[in-house]
């Protein structure tokens, strides 16, 4: 990697660790909401978490973007991060319905039946 090209990769990572400080910030701000004696404001906690939300994808893109530019031989192009991932992800939202059907069965359990 030449000189210049890791000098606009470091200006790259240091702008991304301020926005992951804003990011902190921006859930610490959510946190302290959630806690106000007078209950949290919806709008304020709905825009901070898309902010948050979409703040971390772009910190994960350029993340990716810094990875792939910093392999000369590219074996990130045969990894199977996006893969795990995205399985992680699926994992994630199918014990949420399990869990969600659970519930559900319980809730049925408790009505008598019409048969």
């Amino acid at each position: 990697m030449d000189p210049q090209t890791q000098n606009t990769s470091l200006q790259r990572l240091q702008n991304v660790e301020r926005r992951v400080v804003r990011v902190l910030d921006i859930a610490g701000g959510v946190m302290e909401e959630l806690s106000s004696p007078s209950g949290p404001r919806k709008d304020f906690v709905n825009s901070h978490c898309r902010e948050f939300m979409q703040s971390i994808k772009d910190i994960q893109v350029t993340l990716r973007e810094e990875i792939k530019s910093a392999c000369e031989y590219r074996p990130f192009e045969k990894s199977d991060y996006n893969a795990r991932i995205a399985n992680e992800i699926c994992f994630q939202k199918l014990e949420y319905v399990l869990s969600q059907l659970h519930d559900l069965e319980i809730t049925l359990d408790h009505y008598p039946s019409s048969a």
